[in-house]
């Protein structure tokens, strides 16, 4: 028989412990993870998301990802674009 264990004394229930989430190696980039594979600095793709200048964003509440695809085929659509040709 399985016995389960009852905390005595005050009658409070011990919450179960957090599990820590280890690094999921996904579809989707934390800011960090996507600043480090395109060499910039965190700010950098914070700015370059608010002006909405890089693909594959997904934005839950406060949480930003992107998409590791999108930025994969990303240098290659704007290598189509001539620089200098916006001005």
């Amino acid at each position: 028989m399985k016995v389960s264990a009852v905390s005595q004394g005050s009658g409070e229930s011990q919450a179960a412990p957090r599990r820590r989430v280890e690094r999921w190696d996904g579809d989707f980039l934390t800011v960090d993870e996507a600043a480090a594979f395109l060499r910039c600095n965190r700010k950098t793709v914070y700015e370059a998301v608010a002006r909405n200048a890089l693909p594959g964003v997904v934005r839950l509440g406060r949480v930003i990802r992107i998409h590791r695809t999108a930025l994969l085929e990303w240098p290659t659509e704007e290598a189509a674009v001539p620089r200098g040709a916006d001005r």
